[in-house]
């Protein structure tokens, strides 16, 4: 079983670096061709998250935002030449999958993690940021570490990555399955399960902000996010690539993690986003 403890420069468990963005900026001049079909429709219809800020969320409003709902637009506008050519669909863990198969969306940017398991099914864009998964537990818990959690119930999202890790590296282990963010923490809270396993990201902010909760110092799963795209498609995938590099290049991203992260919780999000900071195997 791999986990690593403390910090997140550590180990890695996926063999991609910040080489793999070894291409040339890509500007409006030499970006790639738009596929004919997205190009004939006049929008990109883009899977996102609503359930989990930053990435994405409904604001006051019920209007999705967040830094991948701005990455999304934002690739609208080079494709378009406006963001507002952007159809969002909100999607969940359980059914973005399912969702992008069934041709209700272009592509996915919803904090979807590459894994060998989903690459039977979609493809993937080049990584655009990196993580690790993370396990919160009730703050008066006496849970100190992960193998801990053996033979207990641990509480996931439908459809998250944390769920082939748990059942392969502890199958001892009963995974309580939820919908959503807020479902996961409630059961917990609740004393159905001992822990709730998720996101690094997405815990980090929850401790933060919740005093009845503490993380357990144990990281585990370290690897990427890339877009979602159906199998086959490899024009569009080309032109994701470019538009990830051409972002990249242009420092927007730095400005949606300002708008929509916590000031204290804006450097570590802006690490992750950065695959220069991500661990390399041996470290």
């Amino acid at each position: 079983m791999k986990i690593w403890n403390g910090a997140l420069g550590v180990c890695m468990a996926i063999g991609f670096t910040a080489a793999t963005f070894g291409m040339a900026p890509a500007h409006a001049a030499d970006m790639p061709p738009l596929p004919a079909a997205i190009k004939e429709q006049g929008v990109l219809r883009v899977g996102v998250r609503c359930d989990y800020p930053p990435d994405g969320y409904y604001d006051g409003s019920g209007k999705p935002v967040g830094v991948e709902v701005e990455f999304a637009k934002q690739i609208a506008k080079y494709a378009f030449g406006d963001d507002g050519k952007t159809e969002l669909v909100c999607v969940t863990a359980a059914n973005r999958v399912p969702t992008l198969i069934g041709n209700k969306v272009d592509l996915l940017i919803a904090t979807l993690g590459i894994s060998d398991e989903r690459k039977q099914v979609i493809d993937f864009s080049e990584p655009y940021t990196w993580s690790a998964s993370s396990v919160i537990v009730p703050k008066d818990s006496a849970v100190q570490k992960m193998s801990e959690l053996s033979g207990q119930t641990v509480i996931v999202l439908k459809g998250a990555w944390q769920i082939p890790w748990f059942e392969k590296n502890m199958p001892d282990t009963k995974l309580m399955k939820l919908d959503t963010v807020s479902d996961a923490l409630q059961a917990m809270v609740q004393g159905r399960g001992a822990g709730y396993a998720h996101d690094y990201a997405a815990q980090v902010a929850i401790a933060d902000k919740n005093d009845r909760v503490r993380m357990l110092d144990d990281r585990y799963q370290l690897g990427y996010r890339g877009i979602g795209l159906r199998k086959g498609e490899e024009e569009l995938r080309t032109y994701l690539n470019a538009a990830i590099e051409r972002a990249r290049q242009e420092g927007v991203v730095s400005g949606w993690i300002k708008a929509y992260s916590e000031p204290e919780l804006a450097e570590v999000r802006s690490d992750l986003w950065d695959l220069s900071k991500a661990p390399t195997q041996g470290q």
